[in-house]
């Protein structure tokens, strides 16, 4: 039967084993007695060289150890880090060594003023026509006396006056401008250089055509000094005229 079969084949290999169990057995002390000094051996070599201990109180003692003071890692940092930080030249504001600018003062003048200027300028220039005019006639005076033409003597009187009056004029409103910028040192110097030269030019005017003009219808000599006298006013008065136009502030 197949069941018999297979205790025979169970009883047999148990036999087996429990005989080679047995064996083991009886060799068993003659082996222990062999590997016991083998493996003293390697637990001696494996073993640390020095095994003594050192006791603490076979340590040196000093009389007097320095104490190291604790720097925190942050009182490192904040001792490499700069208390003030040094930009590039290229970077750093440079100090304004300029002097201030002082700002103008307003000065206000009065409502007439820019009228009177614009009357004066204009005056102005009418009078280089009129030199021209009156230097042609006192020529055909001073050459032919009584003898000149008749529009020679006419003209020079009417050129005469319309000097006078364009004069007069000028003269009341430059120096009335004159006073009420007088507060304005911005071109006081042009301005008074003009007006002096204007006033003189003024005063060979009058005493040519007052003293002299009379006088010079029966004398040479007279009629000499009226041209000079006239040809100076012309030329101071052409100078004052021309250094306003030429000088600027």
């Amino acid at each position: 039967m197949r069941t018999g079969s297979w205790y025979q084949k169970l009883d047999s290999a148990t036999i087996h084993q429990f005989d080679s169990s047995a064996s083991i057995a009886r060799d068993s002390p003659n082996t222990i007695a062999m590997t016991a000094p083998v493996v003293a051996l390697l637990i001696a070599l494996a073993g640390p060289a020095d095994t003594s201990r050192v006791l603490s109180d076979s340590l040196p003692v000093r009389d007097s150890v320095p104490v190291q003071p604790v720097q925190l890692v942050g009182d490192r940092l904040s001792a490499q880090i700069p208390s003030r930080l040094v930009f590039p030249t290229s970077l750093q504001l440079q100090p304004d060594t300029t002097a201030p600018r002082r700002r103008r003062k307003s000065i206000q003048v009065s409502d007439w003023y820019n009228r009177r200027l614009v009357i004066h300028r204009y005056l102005a220039y009418t009078t280089i026509p009129l030199y021209a005019f009156q230097a042609i006639a006192g020529n055909q005076l001073f050459q032919e006396s009584s003898g000149a033409p008749e529009w020679a003597k006419t003209g020079h009187r009417v050129g005469a006056t319309a000097l006078a009056a364009v004069f007069t004029v000028n003269t009341v409103t430059g120096l009335w401008n004159l006073w009420d910028s007088r507060a304005v040192p911005q071109g006081r110097t042009r301005r008074t250089i003009h007006t002096i030269l204007m006033l003189a030019s003024d005063a060979g005017f009058t005493y040519a055509g007052l003293k002299l003009s009379e006088e010079a219808e029966n004398s040479l000599d007279k009629r000499r000094q009226h041209r000079t006298v006239a040809y100076a006013s012309m030329g101071v008065a052409i100078v004052g005229s021309g250094m306003m136009l030429i000088w600027k502030d």
